[in-house]
């Protein structure tokens, strides 16, 4: 089983170099200066206890790889990039299995349109990219959870060799018949990854912005009727797994929306998460004017290249109840 790492940032840079570390055949899929910069002087991973460099292969695109017929495709691109990355793939490897290693529940939903083998994956991973080669990952010896089961339900020999895989290079991985209730929970938890973007995790008012988002959220999925695993749950499966550290003296920045901010990336994946919240909440009346106020300020920083944190709550306009 050769594993194809579709986005090699943060979460799928610090995955492909642990599976190439534990001996897994791994290609990284990359695009521009950090792409040029594996391709020159190998991935460099730094966790709290070393750094090192390691030779991966990498490609510009899926198109730019022989695929074959064992090879997992494991997505680790943000949720906006999802559709164009599955439509390239379908037209060069239609029948490869995708493993959907990414925050929110819209991946598998998307994949699944396109594929018949696609593979849920709960990322719990403390990892951060800001520097072109580079990828952080802050949690030894254990560098994060990563379940998995088949979408939408079930688990089956893929999921079992993948996770035994994922077990080896270091991880905490488990098949999970019922995945998709652990990414529903994790959705919650990442609601307060816009506030975090918007106005950063000290500022006033941001405990009490996280706790709005997330009660909508919570309404918004019992009125749906889709089970979620709580935060508490999230809380349960990293405990005694998780041990962040600073690394090289510098704690963890921010979530991965504070991290796109950082970047200058031009998109934020706030419509995957706060809005998934958004759009449930419309179709089954809910209101969400928290959600819906996070995502528009977070977009909107994301367009205009404005730094994490650089806005406050009360800059967030949000209808009265």
């Amino acid at each position: 089983m050769r594993y194809v790492v579709v986005g090699a940032g943060a979460v799928g840079g610090t995955i492909g170099a642990r599976l190439y570390e534990a001996g897994r055949e791994v290609v990284l899929v990359a695009r521009g200066a950090h792409l040029a910069a594996i391709r020159a002087h190998g991935l460099r991973l730094d966790d709290p206890d070393r750094s090192r460099t390691l030779r991966i292969p990498a490609v510009a695109t899926v198109g730019d790889l022989a695929w074959r017929p064992d090879d997992v495709a494991l997505l680790a691109v943000k949720s906006q990039d999802t559709d164009a990355v599955l439509e390239s793939l379908a037209a060069v490897a239609p029948e490869v299995t995708v493993a959907c290693a990414q925050n929110g529940v819209a991946n598998e939903r998307a994949a699944a349109r396109l594929f018949a083998s696609v593979q849920a994956v709960l990322v719990i991973l403390p990892a951060e990219h800001y520097e072109p080669g580079v990828v952080i990952a802050s949690s030894v010896p254990v560098p994060g959870v990563l379940d998995i089961g088949t979408h939408p339900a079930g688990v089956d020999a893929v999921s079992a060799a993948i996770a035994a895989d994922l077990s080896a290079a270091g991880f905490s991985s488990r098949t999970d018949p019922a995945v998709l209730d652990g990414k529903y929970g994790k959705l919650l938890t990442n609601l307060g990854n816009a506030a975090d973007a918007v106005c950063g995790a000290g500022a006033p008012g941001f405990a009490d912005l996280v706790e709005a988002a997330t009660a909508e959220g919570r309404a918004v999925l019992s009125a749906a009727g889709i089970t979620a695993r709580t935060g508490d749950d999230d809380r349960v499966r990293r405990q005694g797994i998780l041990t962040e550290r600073p690394v090289s003296g510098r704690s963890r920045g921010g979530s991965s929306s504070w991290q796109s901010l950082h970047r200058g990336a031009g998109t934020i994946e706030a419509r995957y998460l706060n809005g998934e919240i958004v759009a449930l909440g419309a179709a089954h009346g809910v209101p969400t004017p928290v959600n819906a106020a996070l995502l528009r300020a977070a977009e909107e920083m994301a367009a205009n290249g404005e730094p994490p944190a650089s806005r406050t709550s009360a800059d967030l306009t949000v209808p009265p109840r």
